[in-house]
């Protein structure tokens, strides 16, 4: 009995493929305006939605009141820092321009303890009292071919703040429309990865969402905290520009450098300038706040998944120069994702017969 020949249409097959590229494509250029925020809005929803049921609970189970306050406690975390930093930004500019301008007005202190340092000390005063002996002039001709650089710098982080500023706004938006319909965008996602890899995509959509609530607990509420906290401190002993050191705090606390690298030179200035009082209190302010990531990360960490602090360091880094500074939380959440889908996928492999020492000595061999 001969069984009839199935014949495939490649020519069908190759123009429906190729239909389905085509449409792939123009439907990711059209959107593409909007992925950073929507991928935002995602990790904000996600890493918050425990605490937006609980405000729905309290709120007689209605869901519009709980997607108002949320959307407000957005507001007050993200717009409203931003328009301070914009605008204190643009404040204390204006004194950097006209030291710039005019460099003759640039009046630099005689730093008498110079001396006092072993071995480099007279070095160092002699090639200080060069530059005060010359008055800003020189000061700005060692500068001079850095400026260049410096000011182009700026200007693409400008653009990055504005771009940074737009996607925020997007995120709001896209944050207020998932969590009115968070559970049928969830199950939705959930049907398309059980479409794509069975039980297997169901289980790495779930991992996904505890990787990005552990970077959002374990990173971000941490640095804000520990930013916010020494930005008090700063304010409060009147260290000058305390709001941009403040910024500049959160994004090294995120990046994992610490707060203590703005703390402890306000700390030495406060000395310097003679305000022992206020230097001692913010010294005993900064050791509280330096090591408060010791005991409140580990703890935000445990209630989403444990990932290496190398891992987080170098999604941060790798996704400020990506995606400028909303890559600080899109970068981590990236790898973080990338890495626990990876090592399930490794961990479901047998594992080796030899022991390591036994496959080093096999080597030697």
């Amino acid at each position: 009995m001969n069984l009839p020949i199935k014949r495939y249409d490649l020519p069908q097959i190759m123009f429906g493929v190729l239909f389905i590229a085509l449409m792939t494509v123009a439907s990711i250029w059209i959107v593409q305006p909007f992925i950073l925020g929507f991928v935002w809005a995602g990790m904000v929803v996600i890493a918050t939605w425990p605490l937006m049921i609980k405000l729905q609970r309290l709120l007689w189970g209605r869901r519009f009141l709980a997607v108002i306050i949320m959307t407000l406690l957005l507001i007050l975390l993200f717009v409203l820092p931003i328009a301070t930093l914009v605008s204190s930004a643009i404040e204390n500019g204006a004194p950097l321009v006209e030291i710039a301008s005019h460099p003759s007005s640039l009046h630099m202190p005689d730093f008498h303890w110079l001396n006092s340092i072993p071995l480099v000390g007279h070095k160092l005063y002699t090639g200080w009292h060069a530059l005060i002996n010359g008055g800003g002039n020189a000061l700005m001709s060692k500068v001079q071919p850095y400026v260049g650089q410096t000011a182009a710098w700026f200007v693409i982080q400008a653009g990055h703040l504005g771009r940074f500023i737009v996607h925020c706004s997007l995120m709001l938006l896209f944050s207020a429309l998932l969590y009115s319909r968070g559970e049928q965008v969830a199950l939705g996602i959930r049907h398309f990865a059980i479409r794509l890899a069975a039980e297997r995509g169901d289980a790495a959509v779930i991992l996904a969402g505890q990787a990005i609530r552990a970077v959002a607990l374990g990173v971000v509420v941490t640095a804000l905290v520990q930013s916010i906290l020494g930005g008090i401190g700063l304010a409060i002993a009147g260290i000058p520009y305390a709001t941009v050191l403040t910024v500049i705090m959160f994004v090294c606390c995120v990046a994992q450098i610490g707060p203590l690298l703005i703390l402890i030179p306000a700390i030495i200035w406060l000395y310097w300038s003679g305000d022992n009082t206020w230097g001692t209190v913010l010294l005993v302010w900064s050791c509280v706040v330096g090591s408060l990531d010791n005991v409140l990360r580990p703890v935000l960490i445990r209630m989403g998944a444990d990932l290496p602090m190398l891992l987080i360091l170098s999604g941060v880094i790798g996704g400020l120069f990506a995606f400028g500074m909303i890559g600080l939380f899109i970068g981590p959440v990236v790898l973080a994702v990338s890495y626990r889908l990876i090592s399930l996928w490794v961990h479901e492999a047998p594992e080796p017969e030899m022991d390591p020492e036994e496959a080093l000595k096999a080597l030697d061999e």
